[in-house]
């Protein structure tokens, strides 16, 4: 365990015990680990657990009071299942009362501790700290993220107990508090899936997975954590525009004895229901089974292939495969047959997304004749249309990607008084919608264009305080990415995460993009960003002061795991595709169109082009 400052200096780590897990079927029942006795070989069982727990020592006999707040802050950190460790720090009515699962508050560095009272000495009978930090981030009782700044200060009181005569604390902080170290080693990020309820795909055709992202504890039994996590339903963010298949109120159902799932040999997991699964229909329980394998497939280093549900009397209600589900649900992009920018002539041009030459050609059709020249362009998600913006920014065309189509009149104009001042890159929603800002200093607007035609719609955003600079549409239709430039021109550019909600039957037309929140609130300015996975994007940006870098962030607001994409100096703009298999690609100042493939370099693909998109 890592020392984390105690009243402004390093707290000494209190010792901890560590114990093998023993099997996830087997947890409620593990042995301690043997300090003596002979050493023997023991044959490996299939799916045993090999990770090492660490467990918090006990509270010591006669502990003074500081030592006692310091080993409560450090059972916080430990792989105790119920923070039952950290519970024995306290008194017995706080125990009771306390609820570590209702928050958690991460920290830049762990938590410091000052005592307070008269020259901040203990009475015989009480004492009392404040806890102190610079905040990070949250994580609330749904397990959802969110980035978070300013002081963390709060109190904690102790009082020595007549029975026993030791010190428990019996005013503890709400929830969990630790450092970011701390965190990062006990949580990992989990995709929940759910599907689109608002989108008109939604209502006819097949359902369209959307990512929720929550973080769970990595040691303890992470495959059930997030299988109830699932069952509970989407979070309150996310859940105006989503639905699940699971009816509500369904929740597991382990047999007497069991206290966690595991998938077997064949990476097939089981899972049991209460009374609210049953009954369910056979393409309603394919859902519910889609919803898991897609949650679960990164939680195992193999994968669960296959889930099997069943019933409250053990009956099986339906068994589907990770392939079936691909085929039953929309889950991502389809597949991206081509990489787009434009050339020299400002023309759109393409190359094939699975090749390592430049072998580059125009688009069919008018925009990649030329009949306009460009600065932007989008290209929908069927690959079949795409929209240009002028080269002044002034006009947004739409044309057919076939040979010989026409252009026709432009959708839509701005009258923004300088180049800057007008329309932006366009983006494609899944069902086939445009969706454009006007940076017109008089009239900012977010519009949408439904089937990239008609009269457009200006898009309701309440809540939003500056003026939109880019829009990426995910997949799914239900999430924006806007970068929004506060402050006037040359202001601080942040990446924002909207909500879109449309209307009902009775106003159709009605298009909101609501809560939105920022991902990026280190950064001062973010020049570039794009969707680059279901709940991920890449960003071009830079902190106050720094220089500028490219990174993945969450739309939660966290740091994935992993490396960040190799550098690239004078990126003006990047694009990359929901599929994480395909490779980012560019735009520099100084090497033109550039792209990246997983464990490469940077490679160059022509000099003279700008403005990369994938489809959307």
């Amino acid at each position: 365990m890592g020392a984390d400052r105690v009243g402004g200096g390093r707290r000494k780590p209190v010792r901890t015990v560590a114990y093998a897990v023993c099997g996830a079927v087997l947890l409620a029942g593990c042995a301690s680990m043997p300090d003596s006795g002979d050493l023997r070989d023991v044959e490996s069982t299939p799916r045993q657990d090999t990770q090492v727990r660490v467990f918090a020592q006990e509270p010591r006999e006669n502990a003074g009071a500081r030592e006692i707040v310091d080993g409560f802050l450090e059972a916080l950190t430990s792989d105790d299942p119920h923070f039952e460790t950290a519970k024995k720090y306290l008194t017995g009515d706080a125990a009771k009362l306390w609820k570590p699962e209702a928050s958690l508050t991460v920290l830049e560095e762990g938590p410091g501790a000052t005592p307070e009272g008269v020259n901040g000495r203990d009475t015989q009978s009480e004492s009392s700290f404040r806890l102190y930090g610079d905040k990070v981030a949250t994580v609330d009782g749904e397990q959802t993220y969110a980035p978070a700044a300013g002081a963390y200060d709060k109190p904690l009181h102790l009082i020595r107990e007549k029975k026993s005569h030791q010190w428990r604390i019996d005013a503890p902080p709400s929830g969990v508090v630790m450092g970011k170290s701390d965190f990062l080693r006990n949580y990992t990020s989990v995709n929940k899936y759910y599907f689109a309820s608002n989108t008109p795909s939604a209502t006819g055709g097949q359902p369209v997975a959307v990512a929720d992202p929550v973080y769970v504890r990595k040691k303890v039994d992470p495959m059930t954590q997030t299988v109830r996590l699932l069952l509970a339903g989407p979070s309150r963010w996310l859940d105006p525009v989503v639905r699940s298949s699971f009816p509500t109120g369904t929740e597991l159902k382990l047999r007497k004895g069991v206290t966690s799932l595991t998938p077997d040999e064949q990476n097939r997991l089981t899972v049991p229901l209460n009374a609210r699964g049953n009954g369910v229909g056979a393409g309603r329980c394919q859902e519910m089974a889609a919803q898991l394998l897609f949650t679960l497939r990164d939680l195992t280093p193999t994968g669960v292939d296959e889930v099997a549900l069943q019933g409250s009397d053990g009956t099986q209600l339906c068994t589907v495969t990770a392939s079936d589900a691909e085929n039953a649900v929309v889950h991502g992009v389809g597949k991206n047959e081509y990489q787009y920018f434009l050339d020299a002539k400002h023309r759109l041009v393409r190359l094939p997304s699975e090749t390592s030459s430049p072998d580059v050609a125009p688009v069919p059709g008018a925009l990649g004749e030329g009949a306009k020249e460009l600065r932007s362009a989008a290209v929908s998600r069927d690959e079949r249309k795409a929209a240009g913006v002028t080269l002044d920014g002034s006009e947004l065309y739409v044309g057919s990607l076939v040979s010989g189509a026409s252009l026709g009149d432009p959708v839509l104009h701005s009258d923004g008084k300088t180049q800057k001042d007008r329309l932006t890159t366009p983006s494609w929603d899944g069902d086939g919608n445009l969706w454009v800002a006007d940076r017109d200093l008089d009239r900012p607007r977010l519009l949408f264009l439904k089937d990239g035609a008609g009269e457009p719609i200006e898009v309701s955003t309440p809540g939003l305080d500056g003026r939109v600079e880019a829009v990426r549409l995910a997949a799914d239709g239900v999430r924006i990415a806007l970068i929004v430039e506060k402050g006037g021109k040359d202001g601080k550019k942040s990446l924002y995460i909207g909500r879109v909600e449309r209307g009902d039957k009775a106003d159709e037309g009605a298009v909101s993009v609501v809560e939105l929140r920022s991902v990026t609130p280190q950064l001062e300015e973010v020049a570039a960003m794009s969707w680059a996975g279901d709940s991920r994007l890449v960003l071009v940006g830079r902190e106050r002061r720094g220089v500028q870098q490219m990174a993945y962030v969450q739309v939660d607001g966290s740091t994935p795991v992993g490396a960040a994409p190799a550098a690239l100096t004078g990126v003006k703009a990047l694009a990359a595709s929901e599929d994480e298999q395909l490779p980012l690609v560019a735009y520099s100042e100084e090497d033109g169109i550039v792209r990246l493939s997983a464990g490469s370099k940077w490679q160059q693909v022509v000099k003279d082009g700008t403005a990369p998109v994938y489809p959307g």
